[in-house]
């Protein structure tokens, strides 16, 4: 009996080890707070180990300095050529940055030098999209939602004839998303959560406008600030390199006394592996965005009528300790070469 209960747990591990992985497009609001930042490297990991493999970078507030330091961080992690796109919508938000200068270090080589010189943010996505094998790509979303909500009112153009939102529903899988609150956080049961007031009409557009057929999994405030990265491992755990851009975006971020929350790295963590049991998941439902930019959840109504599109993360002590984990072990891992 073990010996075909081990067989049938192999046969299953290989189908997996098989399977294609994870198309992973990272939007990005990579200025102001530094989970951005450890974000990014999870995915860089996290494509190294195969588990994803990461085709572009979009940022969707606007600093002058955006577009060299991701580059900067995708050189650093061996990935030079990997595309960079910014967006250029005037009505995003700016915002300034208390560690994009190191772009201009020279500890951190790269090629793009200005904004001017990467791709248009929506341009890049429409792409990016068109290439992909159908339904094959889940998008991450850690920043205000200007360059979705921009992707989904653009029309047909060189790289596809579709619309946005025919584009999405037939290229994208998975939308993970760190936006709104939808438990008690922060100290209230009304929190106003950053990515949101930023930008809530672009929020407004996503949730009233993203097609009915593709998941949305929205990550709470209200689950990053329950991952602290910690502090110990900020000061022990990059070591194997002397200049290290991650420690050092951090530090020039929290300081070295500050366990700063994984709000952006959750949404890394559930899109590449949603069915690893990191996160419980709400029921499903429909996520609106008022006014004042307040997230609320509502199920289908007792005839089950309604949406169902969306779903928002839980989470147990225990899921609390392994998705720390994984996410520090993530975060710290070499990048490769």
């Amino acid at each position: 009996m073990k010996i075909h209960v081990l067989l049938a747990v192999l046969a299953v591990t290989s189908g997996i080890s098989r399977g294609a992985p994870v198309r992973l497009l990272f939007d990005t609001d990579i200025t102001g707070d530094v989970d951005d930042v450890l974000a990014l490297a999870m995915c860089h990991t996290l494509a190294d180990r195969g588990a994803c493999e990461l085709i572009g970078v979009t940022v969707s507030k606007v600093n002058p300095l955006a577009a060299s330091f991701v580059d900067a961080q995708n050189t650093y992690y061996g990935r030079p050529d990997l595309p960079v796109g910014v967006t250029r919508d005037p009505d995003a938000q700016k915002r300034e940055s208390r560690y994009l200068s190191l772009a201009g270090s020279p500890d951190y080589p790269h090629d793009l030098r200005s904004n001017e010189e990467a791709r248009e943010a929506v341009d890049l996505i429409r792409e990016l999209l068109a290439a992909s094998p159908d339904g094959s790509v889940s998008i991450v979303s850690v920043g205000i939602a200007s360059n979705l909500a921009n992707l989904l009112k653009s029309g047909g153009d060189a790289h596809s004839p579709l619309d946005g939102p025919a584009l999405i529903r037939q290229k994208v899988k998975l939308l993970s998303i760190m936006a709104g609150a939808f438990t008690f956080a922060n100290g209230t049961n009304y929190h106003l959560e950053a990515n949101v007031i930023n930008g809530i009409g672009y929020m407004q557009t996503v949730a009233g406008s993203w097609p009915e057929e593709i998941p949305v999994i929205w990550s709470g405030f209200e689950i990053g600030e329950n991952l602290p990265f910690p502090r110990r491992s900020v000061a022990q755990d990059f070591s194997y390199r002397e200049k290290h851009l991650v420690r050092e975006a951090y530090l020039l971020h929290s300081g070295p006394e500050h366990d700063r929350p994984c709000w952006d790295e959750s949404s890394v963590l559930y899109a590449v592996y949603p069915d690893r049991g990191y996160f419980g998941l709400s029921e499903s439902g429909q996520v609106s965005v008022g006014d004042d930019g307040f997230t609320r959840f509502r199920p289908p109504g007792r005839e089950g009528k309604g949406s169902r599109r969306d779903r928002f993360l839980r989470m147990t002590p225990v899921q609390q300790g392994r998705a720390l984990e994984a996410i520090v072990q993530l975060t710290v891992q070499p990048p490769r070469g």
